[in-house]
């Protein structure tokens, strides 16, 4: 089977693939157009995607040898599942792998948005280290607050883990599902939506998104949490309306923000948020360790040679097509 790889990714990957009898193909140039992309697709009979290339019903209709797609990421908002299982394709995806790497993502940018680390380190470049002034842009300690967690999966579990031996903090989540390892690990509690948003010192989205969330985080939402409330996204842009979240920041809603993800991706440089000294974005880098990337790659081709030898995929996010 011939697997198109429309990115490099660490090379234990691409080597896994290939000494089990599939043929890989790379583009020299990796920065493709929809339709350059789509046309590569057509040839196929598997994909390794990197980034985040929409399979819809257009795709499969426009690709119909594809028999396999695997995704260099856990997230998979961007691919049509339904329509896929309908057609008997697989669906890989790479969980576990990088959840340490995603939560100390957004354990740092808790700690950078409470300490206005990014800002304080733009002035020292600038030259503007000056006196000391007692009153100058305090920031917060963490110690004993509560971190609200949104998704308490894997990564929100290893987020929670980190904030509670580190500073203490009390532990809240809304899920779809009780935690019970949570619960009895973290001593977390389960608290409706409304109470998360209400209680939380830290509120740290990890959740999967889905199209009928999109910017469930916007100028109600932010009304109702505490004024020295943190928000940080390391899941998905489309979460969170921006423009609501500057607002929030400058009429003292809300504390502060730390983004690993954007609406959209990427963010312009003109965004006001990037002004605010309270504010902290990443480009999306949460997965972005060797140890991550180099599971995320295993991972991957692990999924696609377990398809070519009949086999179900060790992490499937369509897990009915073998229904």
């Amino acid at each position: 089977m011939k697997v198109f790889l429309n990115k490099r990714i660490p090379e234990i990957g691409i080597t896994i693939m290939k000494e089990n009898g599939l043929e890989v193909f790379i583009p020299e140039n990796d920065k493709l157009s929809t339709e350059e992309w789509l046309q590569y697709c057509q040839d196929f009979d598997l994909i390794l995607n990197v980034g985040f290339h929409q399979f819809d019903k257009n795709f499969f209709e426009l690709c119909p040898n594809i028999k396999a797609i695997a995704l260099f990421s856990v997230g998979f908002d961007h691919v049509d599942t339904k329509e896929a299982t309908a057609r008997k394709i697989p669906i890989g995806n790479t969980p576990d792998v990088l959840s340490v790497a995603t939560a100390e993502t957004a354990f740092l940018l808790m700690q950078s948005v409470a300490r206005r680390s990014s800002f304080y380190f733009e002035r020292v470049k600038n030259g503007e280290w000056e006196d000391f002034d007692p009153l100058f842009a305090l920031g917060q300690e963490l110690n004993g607050k509560t971190l609200g967690v949104f998704g308490l999966g894997r990564i929100g579990f290893e987020m929670a883990e980190k904030c509670k031996n580190a500073f203490g903090m009390k532990i809240i989540y809304h899920n779809r599902n009780l935690n019970e390892e949570a619960q009895r690990k973290l001593e977390a509690e389960y608290v409706s939506f409304d109470e998360l948003v209400q209680q939380s010192d830290v509120l740290s989205i990890h959740a999967n998104f889905k199209a009928e969330q999109s910017e469930l985080f916007n100028a109600k939402i932010f009304d109702k949490m505490k004024p020295n409330s943190i928000f940080i996204n390391t899941a998905r842009g489309g979460f969170q309306n921006e423009k609501d979240l500057y607002e929030a920041l400058i009429n003292n809603k809300i504390w502060g923000a730390g983004l690993d993800v954007t609406n959209p991706e990427p963010m312009i440089k003109e965004n006001p948020l990037l002004q605010l000294s309270n504010v902290c974005v990443l480009p999306h880098i949460g997965s972005a360790t060797e140890e991550a990337r180099n599971g995320m790659a295993k991972l991957a081709a692990e999924n696609l040679v377990a398809f070519s030898k009949g086999k179900k995929m060790p992490a499937c996010a369509n897990e009915e097509v073998y229904i």
